[in-house]
């Protein structure tokens, strides 16, 4: 079994910002594999079916993006999930728009989320999807990461998620470092 949890805030509110491309992601690939994201438990909302030969769940966590930790450690200690088969996708202020970076370990970066689901767990070594939104050139992180997509970041996503869903599905295929190696120079073209 894998688990893959993508970030993001519950709430028609939030739905279509920046810090819920995770939820996107995840979306994304359910949609790919007819996974149906119905299911309640785990603190989340989850599907579970075959991705690219991978019994995989698919998480959207609902207990908003800084307590990410205790849905994702539901789910991870229930289905005895080991760190290699977890798979984050969450947004990444340090990137720009449009790029993606797959790691296999790693701190938090700064990332809220990230830094709960480590302390949680108890590890770090679980694999990331990182999904650049960019970051303000002045102003506000917070209102910049809670804000909606630019008209034209909108025109772009459909073709990001698309190509972070290819990440996903290289990861359970081949593995973190095939993906390191497909995805992680990925740089979204006009």
């Amino acid at each position: 079994m894998k688990l893959l949890a993508g970030l993001g805030n519950p709430g028609d509110k939030y739905s279509a910002t920046r810090h819920n491309i995770g939820f996107l992601v995840a979306e994304q690939v359910a949609q790919r594999h007819r996974i149906t994201l119905k299911k309640k438990g785990y603190q989340g909302i989850y599907g579970v079916g075959r991705v690219v030969a991978s019994e995989t769940t698919i998480l959207l966590p609902q207990t908003f993006m800084n307590c990410s930790g205790s849905s994702v450690n539901a789910a991870y200690r229930s289905l005895g999930i080991e760190p290699g088969d977890l798979i984050v996708a969450y947004d990444d202020l340090d990137l720009p728009f449009g790029r993606l970076r797959v790691r296999a370990d790693g701190g938090h970066g700064g990332h809220n989320g990230l830094r709960d689901i480590a302390a949680v767990l108890g590890c770090r070594d679980f694999i990331r999807l990182r999904v650049g939104i960019g970051r303000p050139e002045r102003g506000n992180v917070t209102g910049h990461v809670l804000s909606r997509f630019s008209p034209h970041e909108q025109k772009l996503l459909p073709q990001l998620l698309d190509t972070a869903a290819d990440a996903v599905e290289t990861i359970l295929a081949s593995g973190a470092t095939e993906a390191m190696n497909s995805f992680n120079n990925y740089n979204l073209r006009d």
